[in-house]
């Protein structure tokens, strides 16, 4: 239903109420001047005399605007005041959020978790690059568009570097349910406390339910404080134990001794999904589920791990190009090869290959070899002992078209970019494009460099 006429400036129109934020209501209305939909956050008029209150709202603005052209963080189009009223205009997006999907779907697919986390992270550290802390990280404000695709939204109370400070020590702002212990203790908020945060939407997007759920704010704030971090496969018995230490560490009470980069906690949470399956590689790959609409059907876990190692193929190096017959042109096979076995699972076409262990040489010059220790080091987020393997096989391997080529490329390309050097991604990431231009991957990779180092 259409909202009161005059409530928005005139450019903007058919305003009608979508939400509310911390300050205010939010509209979808259409910019009659440029033509698109769009969302607009009008500050709640109880606040209108509030200085503070004001200056927070607009601040809003100025943090997010910093962050432009980032592909996962929502766009600031335009910021007024329009009759007494401060407003800010933003892309609109119609896919939902995070939190309405959790409460109607309840735990995700591994696989779809790790590619929602994975967003979020790579636009919180951005933001973290640029002084801007959150501080309020939680499902209701990860937004999806009608592609399923993460953007946070609403930096509503974030602080920023440059900015003059609203908040001071002994005031609580975010959500309780989501707070990092020294938030609810009304400490100094950082960029590991946005990394919590994550930590707490991952708990809840891989098992359905919070860490720290208490029948009231106070009891659930006072749980992120003193309590022990809980079992995932406890909450969830479908997921391996694997990943409980990874949580241990991203929901640690001292911030020094969480992950440093939501890239980084991304990359353990698949690292230990990886060792929980095994020794054990996708060959044909599962067809990802591409979403052109907010709404999904449910999926097995077992099913969503063999995609999720579909995807962490890419990534594995020339192993799977040997095991399809050796079609790379420059394959040099360790001393000894793993015993290979070949079963079907219940997946229909997906064969599942088993290596038994076997002792192997170091990689020394061998292009393969090193493209397969460097995806090791960026599975664990080493990315920066990575590069110098991933420089040595991409030199070595330069005129070869096979698939081995492909993802070293692919590879190197990925690693400049979680190092900031997304400009020089793009030569790699398109030489990948290039050898296997059906991969959804490499595109979307290409997409992101861009956003980056425009």
């Amino acid at each position: 239903m259409a909202v009161r006429t005059g409530l928005l400036p005139d450019r903007y129109t058919g305003a009608q109420p979508i939400g509310r934020g911390g300050m205010g209501e939010i509209f979808r209305a259409t910019d009659t001047t440029l033509g698109r939909a769009v969302a607009i956050k009008l500050l709640d008029p109880r606040y209108g005399e509030d200085t503070s209150v004001r200056e927070r709202f607009t601040r809003e603005a100025l943090a997010v605007a910093r962050l432009s052209g980032n592909a996962h963080i929502v766009t600031i189009y335009d910021v007024g005041e329009w009759r007494g009223r401060p407003f800010i205009v933003m892309e609109y997006l119609g896919g939902g959020s995070l939190q309405d999907t959790i409460s109607s779907e309840g735990a995700q697919p591994p696989s779809q978790a790790l590619e929602w986390l994975e967003q979020a992270a790579g636009a919180l550290d951005a933001a973290h690059r640029r002084g801007v802390v959150h501080r309020d990280v939680k499902p209701a404000n990860l937004l999806l568009d009608r592609y399923g695709r993460v953007h946070v939204a609403d930096f509503g109370i974030a602080s920023a570097t440059g900015l003059n400070s609203l908040t001071q020590t002994g005031t609580v702002l975010g959500t309780a349910s989501y707070l990092s212990p020294e938030q609810a203790l009304g400490e100094r908020t950082t960029a590991e406390s946005d990394l919590y945060s994550l930590g707490v939407v991952a708990f809840e997007l891989l098992t359905g339910g919070r860490p720290f759920e208490g029948d009231s704010v106070a009891a659930e704030a006072s749980a992120h404080v003193t309590g022990e971090v809980p079992s995932v496969s406890d909450a969830n018995p479908e997921l391996p134990r694997e990943l409980d230490a990874v949580f241990r560490k991203a929901l640690a009470k001292d911030p020094a001794r969480r992950y440093r980069s939501g890239a980084e906690f991304v990359a353990a949470l698949r690292a230990s999904l990886d060792d929980a399956a095994g020794p054990t590689r996708v060959i044909d790959t599962v067809p990802t589920v591409r979403r052109q609409a907010p709404t999904r059907p449910r999926r097995s876990w077992l099913p969503a791990l063999l995609g999720l190692l579909a995807l962490g193929v890419i990534g594995g190096g020339i192993a799977a190009a040997t095991l399809r017959g050796g079609s790379a042109k420059q394959t040099v096979p360790p001393p000894q090869r793993a015993r290979v076995s070949v079963k079907t699972v219940t997946q229909p076409g997906t064969t599942v290959v088993t290596t038994a262990p076997a002792t192997t040489q170091p990689a020394s010059g061998n292009p393969y070899a090193l493209n397969n220790q460097a995806w090791e080091l960026m599975k664990q987020g080493e990315y920066q002992s990575a590069l110098p393997l991933l420089q040595s096989a991409v030199s070595q391997l330069q005129g070869h078209t096979d698939l081995g080529t492909a993802y070293a490329n692919y590879n190197l390309g990925v690693t400049l970019m979680n190092l900031g050097r997304c400009s020089e991604a793009m030569p790699y990431l398109e030489t990948s494009r290039s050898l296997q231009p059906q991969r959804h991957e490499v595109k979307d990779a290409i997409k992101q460099a861009r956003h980056c180092s425009g």
